[in-house]
């Protein structure tokens, strides 16, 4: 009992200390932010990092989503007369649940490991501890613009998930199951409200693009020097931020129906 306490004990401020390293590190994040000198050039490359190179990913996983979904709420729909709401079903699922979380997992699973694996292999080949040496902050230089580009592209890429899952959606639906094009668009737009669900989709996907920015440069930046260390802190990203989105989805989504 009591060498199970002690590990009780051990573990529990070994986390609180480890939040509180994360916490400094979001802080220094958050000063470099608003204090010169600004890295507008290494803003600019890390979101084309991010985002351009995951726009083929985001939108052929979105027309495919928006595709599986409209064959399955046709499907659910027909039991039921109502056909006629499938553009409603597709629309608020996906704004509402499936857009914000699936472009995060997407963009966590190709963009935010990699940039842990970067940065954590400027860690081992001692590359932060040459800008020390120059009097360069690694936080301002690297990891700033690193997070930044990840919230800033984020709802970006959301948007373009959700856009080529309703041409999914639009194709499935009425080219190939017969649903009426206009009563498809009609239900579609009556059925989604800027205040309800389009102001809620990118405040998710803002929350979800500063945790994964946060998580991946801070598991990078805190990674062992060694190919072990890249190694997990890699893999170490994609399962923390997966579940932190999930578990952030479900809070968000309580709280903005309160």
């Amino acid at each position: 009992m009591i060498s199970a306490l002690r590990t009780l004990g051990y573990r529990t401020v070994m986390l609180l200390e480890h939040l509180g390293h994360m916490a400094a590190f979001v802080g220094e994040i958050g000063l470099n932010l608003v204090r010169p000198p600004f890295r507008f050039g290494r803003l600019v490359m890390e979101t084309f990092d991010v985002g351009v190179l995951s726009l083929a990913i985001v939108c052929l996983s979105g027309a495919t989503v928006g595709a599986v979904l409209g064959l399955q709420g046709y499907n659910t729909l027909t039991r039921f007369g109502a056909e006629g709401s499938l553009g409603a079903v597709v629309g608020l699922t996906l704004v509402r649940e499936l857009g914000p979380v699936f472009t995060a997992l997407l963009v966590t699973g190709r963009a935010g490991s990699a940039m842990a694996a970067e940065i954590a292999s400027m860690v081992t080949t001692e590359q932060l501890d040459g800008l020390r040496m120059m009097s360069i902050d690694p936080i301002d230089f690297v990891v700033t613009p690193k997070a930044l580009a990840m919230v800033l592209v984020m709802p970006m890429l959301n948007a373009l998930f959700i856009l080529f899952a309703f041409f999914g959606g639009y194709v499935i639906g009425v080219q190939l199951l017969g649903v009426d094009g206009g009563t498809y668009v009609t239900s579609l737009e009556n059925a989604i409200t800027f205040e309800d669900d389009v102001a809620g989709t990118l405040l998710k996907s803002v929350v979800f693009g500063l945790l994964v920015g946060i998580i991946a440069t801070y598991r990078g930046y805190t990674a062992e020097p060694t190919s072990a260390g890249v190694s997990a802190a890699t893999t170490g990203t994609v399962v923390t931020a997966s579940v932190t989105i999930l578990i952030f989805d479900y809070v968000i989504t309580a709280l903005w129906g309160v």
